[in-house]
């Protein structure tokens, strides 16, 4: 007995260091978030304290009832939604295709397109702002919803690809020819067959194209300029101002209700999540 408990005592101890370097690592990353969220039910007196507590000495909705009733907070929160949304089911759409194409298919060029997607995916977002400012400009397509959704579209596609190519490729494609024995087009058999299979991969994806979506700042504050009605939540949010100033609490009860659709869509999904992009980044 005491063999076999000593090299079991010894195991925790050397994943102690590791147990609190991860704590540690949750509670930098977590604490913002935190604090964020106490700011926002703590009392104006409380947040302009010298002295504020780790933990709010009265509770308030106040600042949430400021936050919501505020003008445009309806409107900015619909059109980010609404471009989030359909940027997201445009990538799957696309991608799902373009994945099958390049996992299943035969064709002269494969390889090249496949290096192309990783290029794309690898460019900084930012790097691009300008030529699509100028592209918009000359289009006529500036301050406009559509086009915040295109480019939302191009964001979260590259990343789309892979990752649904290599779920595909993990994916016997003997069990879509049987199918097709029975007499299945091409198209059925992998409607019934492959597709279903593919919910962790759809789900991994889905998750970072609305997180990558709804987040996004830069492509919203360059192309929305003079049609304020088309600002999407995270312009709204910077620039969120009462006739007194900046209003703290307000602020942060805002910046809570715009966390929180992301968070109720990784909570939602999470399960999918990590056998998704494990199989998209290690088959095929």
């Amino acid at each position: 007995m005491i063999t076999t408990r000593r090299p079991a005592s010894r195991r925790r101890l050397r994943r102690l260091p590791l147990h609190a370097a991860a704590a540690l690592t949750v509670t930098v990353c977590l604490f913002p978030v935190y604090w964020m969220v106490s700011t926002a039910f703590r009392p104006s007196r409380d947040i302009q304290s010298y002295e504020p507590g780790l933990i709010p000495r009265e509770w308030t909705l106040d600042h949430f009832r400021t936050a919501v009733q505020a003008d445009g907070f309806a409107l900015f929160w619909r059109n980010s939604v609404l471009v989030t949304l359909s940027a997201v089911l445009l990538a799957l759409v696309v991608a799902l295709a373009a994945a099958y194409a390049v996992a299943r298919l035969r064709w002269r060029g494969r390889r090249q397109f496949m290096l192309a997607v990783f290029i794309a995916q690898m460019a900084p977002w930012e790097s691009l702002v300008i030529p699509v400012y100028i592209i918009s400009r000359d289009t006529n397509m500036l301050d406009r919803l559509p086009t915040l959704t295109l480019v939302y579209f191009m964001i979260t596609l590259p990343f789309t690809v892979v990752v649904l190519r290599g779920f595909i490729a993990g994916i016997p494609p003997e069990l879509e020819e049987a199918a097709q024995v029975d007499g299945c087009t091409r198209v059925g058999a992998f409607r019934r067959i492959a597709f279903p299979l593919l919910a962790p991969g759809l789900m991994a994806t889905s998750l970072f194209g609305f997180i990558t979506a709804w987040n996004e700042f830069t492509y919203a504050n360059f192309l929305i300029i003079k049609q304020q009605d088309s600002r999407t939540l995270p312009v709204w949010l910077s620039s969120f101002q009462t006739t007194f100033g900046t209003d703290w609490g307000a602020t942060m009860a805002a910046s809570t209700l715009f966390a929180l659709p992301a968070l109720i869509v990784f909570l939602a999904l999470q399960r999918h999540v990590t056998s998704g992009l494990t199989a998209g980044g290690v088959k095929g």
